[in-house]
């Protein structure tokens, strides 16, 4: 079975450290970090990745502003994003479309299960 390469993007490098062991654990993804937007663009564009968690909130550049970058790269724009953030929780988004322009949204507080499913979703 191929494992899905999934790139998380987020500032929080603890985080992101949880998040890849608990996937990886799981026995079916090859999980990538990268701690800023900048860094995240040239890592999907070198991973092809099957899918995107990116945070909303980062000191370089923001997620929606990668997630832009991200759609208009011809190399990597039918990749799916997933955002993955601790500033709203899913209810809020769902009343404000806009906030995530369409993409799929998860709260911080997600469980293991609930962030296999959603990645499972949308690849």
């Amino acid at each position: 079975m191929n494992k899905k390469r999934i790139l998380i993007i987020d500032d929080e490098e603890g985080f992101c450290n949880l998040v890849k062991k608990n996937l990886e654990q799981a026995g079916e993804f090859e999980v990538y970090i990268a701690t800023n937007g900048d860094d995240g663009i040239r890592s999907a564009r070198n991973i092809r990745p099957d899918l995107i968690l990116l945070d909303i909130i980062m000191p370089d550049m923001d997620g929606t502003d990668v997630a832009s970058l991200i759609k208009n790269d011809k190399s990597i724009k039918n990749t799916p994003i997933v955002f993955l953030t601790a500033i709203v929780r899913e209810e809020e988004a769902s009343s404000q479309p806009s906030f995530t322009r369409g993409y799929s949204l998860l709260a911080k507080t997600v469980t293991v299960g609930e962030l296999i499913a959603c990645i499972k979703k949308n690849v």
